[in-house]
């Protein structure tokens, strides 16, 4: 026996004739037997899946920016401020385009790719309008200042300000890799990716791996702490998302991660809740999944 569970619409009690108690029951239960296969296929294959394509993104991002850090050295010690500014800027979206662009940027989700002087503050961004230009990322992260001191690549998840003037600050992870010119740090290449454009690349990667079966739908929500980053998620599904109480119910339980299953306007989604230890603490991902019944 499949046991469903979630929220069903209250009804008035009303003489129900045993023909359509039957026709009813017939109707739920593949219904219900098919929550509980994509419940078994978030898993086996969503969750695994999703987890790896986190980890080759933040690989590809890194060996892209060593790349672009070795093109880039000259820029940094061109004397006159605006003349640096603009051959940087050019440099910079050269990077993205082919044919002479860098593979691993070229398919990146990130959105943006930066450089800062050896005093921490940004001299442009790969496109204007540049917010970013003047900010002294160096006090603003400690692990681009790290970047700078050490010589050494980091990476961490932080809250920007100011980069979309009126919204809050955005939720970010910001790759550092130092540069180099003639054996001697000249400053950091720096390059983004916000939490909702990672659950998009997400969501898109898997509705292409599952649009031969028929009718499934899949999407991908990223949380951190009680914050849900998405973009373009229906509006039903963002209603339901599980919130951070549920989500550290579940965890409490299984660590690991969990699934369930609930119905919304007539059909039955499968969820999967699992952490993303390697973008920051109290990270993961919501992997919705509903199969044609």
């Amino acid at each position: 026996m499949v046991v469903c569970t979630g929220s069903v619409p209250t009804m008035r009690a009303r003489p129900i004739h045993l023909a359509a108690l039957l026709l009813a029951l017939a109707t739920m239960l593949p219904a219900c037997e098919t929550a509980e296969h994509a419940q078994h296929v978030i898993h086996d294959s969503h969750a695994p899946r999703i987890t790896a394509l986190v980890h080759e993104d933040l690989e590809r991002a890194e060996t892209g920016l060593v790349a672009a850090s070795e093109r880039l050295g000259r820029g940094f010690v061109v004397e006159d401020p605006a003349e640096r500014a603009h051959q940087m800027r050019t440099a910079l979206a050269l990077l993205t385009e082919p044919p002479r662009g860098i593979p691993e940027l070229m398919i990146s989700p990130m959105t943006f790719i930066a450089v800062a002087g050896l005093d921490g503050v940004v001299i442009c961004r790969d496109r204007e309008p540049d917010p970013m230009a003047g900010q002294n990322v160096a006090e603003m992260f400690p692990h681009v200042r790290r970047a700078l001191t050490e010589g050494v690549r980091t990476r961490a998840l932080v809250e920007w300000p100011g980069l979309i003037p009126s919204e809050p600050p955005a939720v970010i992870m910001v790759h550092a890799v130092p540069t180099y010119y003639q054996g001697h740090l000249a400053g950091v290449v720096i390059a983004g990716t916000p939490l909702w454009r990672t659950a998009q690349r997400l969501t898109r990667q898997l509705q292409a791996e599952t649009a031969d079966e028929g009718g499934t739908i899949v999407w991908v929500y990223l949380y951190r702490g009680d914050q849900v980053h998405h973009r373009g998620t229906p509006a039903d599904l963002d209603t339901i998302v599980p919130d951070q109480a549920a989500r550290a119910a579940g965890l409490a339980i299984s660590p690991g991660g969990f699934t369930g299953e609930i119905a919304q306007f007539g059909r039955w989604y499968a969820y999967g809740v699992v952490p993303l230890p390697e973008l920051g603490p109290d990270v993961g991902f919501i992997v919705w999944r509903s199969d044609p019944v």
